[in-house]
């Protein structure tokens, strides 16, 4: 048992009629501003927090032990329910790690479709981060703002996939069908509007003084420290790191866009919060060049073990009928080996490491989670700040727990 006594010096300086009680307090796992079922144990010296333990484990879903009870295309059903805010990045980075294993060659329309529907993703998980991080802090105009702009990204996401949130839609080899007709016009409406809400967005709470005051200097954390405890994604390249894995890396197609990787220089919590608006205008930028880029054609690799084949073949061929049944009752079966893929979700580095025995079912699937790694930082980030400013530093880290609790 740690004598917190000894972490204030001042408490002990104090003449015995004054001294400090240190206080340890439990905040959630129910409580709205810690983003989901995470408790955490804080120790207090007045409203200094002397000491912060972060306590993950009450949304333990199995997701990963699910998966190797399930064929391989039956695992995409459980891979948006893990980060629930960026899902796409989830059914991508699963998919590419597959056809990775298989050999599968991904159409190009297909490919443009992926980059397009995975950045309107983290476009919407930026606005809840926006949005819910700042109400956290007592402002509750911006949270309108940002979600209407995300309804209207979710929108679009019902007419592709007929789902607003566990999508369902990228499969081995491409995606489940073609873009809807009145996808793309309502698409470039929605372009056309998002880079003024962003404008919006800066005017409402980054030139606040307010915010200012709340965000800037709090919950530091150093780029030597950032790398040392495997932070990513928008917090890392907050405190000045150059990483994100669509650069260093690149997967489905990134390579060939154009888009800057927005750095902080102080990596606190101001600098997190604006990294991501930075993000959101560089997601907008890329979504536009795939537009430029989508051209007619197939959408699925063609290969029948891999791809189930088309429905109106199973009326006049008896090896497409084999194919289908074999497809849903047992699978494909990938070559024995293991693959591990990383990529960029809205959060950090999200990449799926899979084992193949050769059978229909992965023998072993392990995912690297951002929020899972990211929330290590939590207590360094925290000692020496005020208890008020907790909520801050945990919405600025973007945790999600159901990628905390795989």
């Amino acid at each position: 048992m740690k004598d917190y006594l000894d972490l204030d010096p001042r408490v002990a300086e104090e003449p015995k009629e004054l001294r400090t009680e240190v206080m340890t307090l439990n905040v959630g796992p129910q409580h709205p501003s810690t983003h989901g079922v995470l408790r955490v144990v804080v120790t207090l010296s007045g409203e200094e927090i002397l000491d912060l333990v972060p306590h993950i484990g009450y949304l333990h879903t199995g997701f990963e032990k699910n998966m190797e009870y399930r064929t391989y295309t039956q695992v995409i059903t459980y891979t948006p329910r893990m980060d629930y805010l960026h899902s796409f990045a989830h059914d991508l980075a699963y998919a590419l790690a597959v056809e990775k294993l298989v050999g599968a060659v991904v159409p190009p329309r297909a490919q443009t479709i992926r980059i397009i529907l995975n950045e309107l993703s983290r476009l919407a998980s930026h606005l809840v981060f926006l949005g819910t991080g700042l109400l956290d802090l007592g402002a509750l105009t911006p949270f309108f703002y940002a979600f209407r702009e995300r309804e209207t990204i979710l929108d679009l996401f019902e007419w592709v996939t007929g789902q607003r949130f566990h999508h369902n839609y990228i499969r081995i080899g491409g995606v489940k069908e073609d873009l809807p007709e009145e996808f793309v016009p309502e698409l470039k409406k929605f372009l056309e509007v998002m880079p003024h809400r962003i404008d919006e967005y800066e005017a409402l709470f980054a030139e606040s003084p307010i915010f200012y005051e709340r965000a800037r200097g709090v919950g530091v954390i150093p780029p030597e420290v950032a790398i040392n405890l495997g932070l990513t994604g928008g917090s890392l390249r907050a405190s000045g790191v150059n990483y994100d894995v669509r650069k260093a890396y690149p997967y489905a197609g990134y390579d060939t866009y154009q888009f800057d990787v927005p750095l902080g220089e102080h990596g606190d919590v101001f600098d997190r919060m604006i990294i991501r608006i930075r993000e959101m205008r560089e997601s907008v930028k890329i979504i536009k060049q795939a537009l430029e880029r989508l051209e007619p054609g197939p959408v699925r690799d063609p290969n029948p073990q891999i791809t189930p084949p088309p429905r109106h073949l199973l009326e006049t061929s008896m090896e497409a009928v084999i194919y289908h049944f074999k497809h849903y009752t047992e699978g494909f079966h990938p070559p024995k080996g293991e693959v591990y893929v990383p990529t960029e979700s809205a959060r950090g580095e999200l990449g799926y490491y899979i084992v193949s025995d050769g059978g229909s079912m992965p023998y072993r699937v392990k995912v690297r989670a951002p929020s899972f790694v990211n929330l290590q930082s939590l207590p360094y980030a925290c000692k020496g700040e005020q208890v008020a400013d907790m909520v801050a530093i945990i919405a600025s880290l973007d945790p999600v727990m159901g990628d905390v609790d795989r």
